[in-house]
């Protein structure tokens, strides 16, 4: 194989690119599980979460698993083997987490997918105003669901469940969303949140969180359901290395504390409104694009689109798998496929984590390229459009 110059572009949803900071961190010896400097590791982790989370008080358990080991660790503590989950459609990983909680033994409420758009609130509270045998454990709410792009508007989803009188867990994953888009564990009313590693907190694969209040904990601490390794309680011992229910990832968790670190120094808010502009040159660039007829975004409304990836719809005839191999191979630009119902009618464009405007601008030239060189029409000008954003919104 020939060398490649330069460095690949990598603008998948996750994993994302990862700092030098991060990586210099975990390019270090192990430690003793005694030793103290790892117990002040943990500890900043601990208290990075709660800051990027907006959580002040929240119990927070991480774990050595992906983040689906995160929506496990949920449905055995939070959701009772005789009860059920209500879960509004969203895309590919709602329909996933609801197989998952599925293979679990509980019982799924599904709130079917309106391809191309976000949770209507409306939906939620109906069906918890149904419930009136009193079934529904948990709301399980995908902030933003990267296989569709859409974000989901969760001050309504809570309104929606507090207009209907129901006890349920709002229960919501951060995956896709934190550190990318605003999110307030506190203001929002969220009773537990998932995270995990690979995306905003700009980390490798392999480390998951949950994040609780104090009913979603009280309702753990009542649920007889057999847990062990799974079990958020055990890992709230008093000695550190224990919180990981055994040997802690420690390199995972020296990435973690460097990560964090950048997140702080660099300001929540700040992060925030990065994610927003560099979203809006992405987005600039797809309305140029789309006037060609050949491609579009997946998602509708404006409002629903995440700042932390974008769905792009093509045309019948179109392979987007083609075009991915392209960009990657011919342009060094790495882009995300379709998932579930949506293989072979999209491509997915990441945007967040450790990401600045050169970053964005050097993928969607190396994608508009590829997309010339398959004979995909574009409009003339998406380039320039996203080159208009990012100077106009400069400073």
């Amino acid at each position: 194989m020939s060398r490649i110059a330069g460095h690949r572009f990598l603008h998948s949803p996750g994993p994302t690119h990862i700092p030098d900071e991060v990586l210099d961190a975990m390019h270090r010896q192990p430690m003793d599980l005694a030793d103290t400097r790892l117990d002040d590791i943990i500890a900043d982790c601990e208290s990075g979460l709660r800051y990027v989370l907006g959580a002040s008080k929240a119990t927070i358990a991480m774990l050595s698993a992906n983040a689906h080991g995160g929506w496990e660790a949920c449905v055995e503590n939070l959701v009772p083997p005789d009860k059920a989950v209500l879960l509004p459609g969203t895309g590919h990983f709602s329909q996933q987490w609801g197989l998952q909680t599925e293979a679990l033994g509980r019982e799924i409420i599904n709130i079917p997918w309106r391809e191309g758009y976000s949770i209507d609130p409306d939906t939620v509270e109906q069906a918890l105003r149904a419930d009136t045998a009193g079934r529904i454990a948990a709301v399980f709410v995908v902030h933003t669901d990267t296989s569709s792009s859409t974000t989901n508007d969760l001050a309504a989803v809570r309104a929606a469940i507090d207009a209907s009188g129901h006890p349920a867990l709002m229960v919501v994953d951060v995956v896709a969303s934190l550190a990318a888009a605003p999110f307030n564990f506190d203001a929002l009313g969220v009773n537990a949140a998932i995270g995990g590693s690979q995306k905003g907190l700009m980390m490798p694969p392999g480390l998951t969180f949950v994040a609780m209040d104090d009913k979603a904990r009280a309702q753990m601490l009542a649920n007889t359901s057999p847990r062990f390794y799974w079990n958020l309680e055990r890992r709230q011992s008093p000695v550190s290395y224990l919180k990981f229910c055994g040997t802690p990832p420690e390199h995972m968790v020296m990435g973690m504390q460097a990560a964090m670190r950048l997140l702080r120094q660099e300001g929540i808010e700040q992060v925030h409104a990065r994610h927003a502009r560099l979203a809006g040159a992405v987005h600039a660039a797809i309305e140029g694009w789309r006037e060609a007829g050949m491609v579009d975004f997946f998602a509708r409304e404006p409002a629903q689109r995440s700042v932390s990836v974008t769905t792009v719809q093509v045309a019948e005839g179109i392979d987007p798998e083609a075009l991915r191999t392209v960009a990657r191979e011919q342009f060094q630009v790495a882009m995300a496929g379709g998932n579930g119902p949506l293989i072979g009618r999209v491509f997915r464009i990441g945007h967040l984590g450790d990401m600045n405007p050169a970053m964005i601008l050097g993928c969607l030239g190396g994608i508009e390229a590829a997309m010339r060189l398959q004979g995909i029409a574009v409009g003339a000008d998406g380039l320039s459009r996203a080159v208009q954003h990012l100077a106009a919104t400069a400073g």
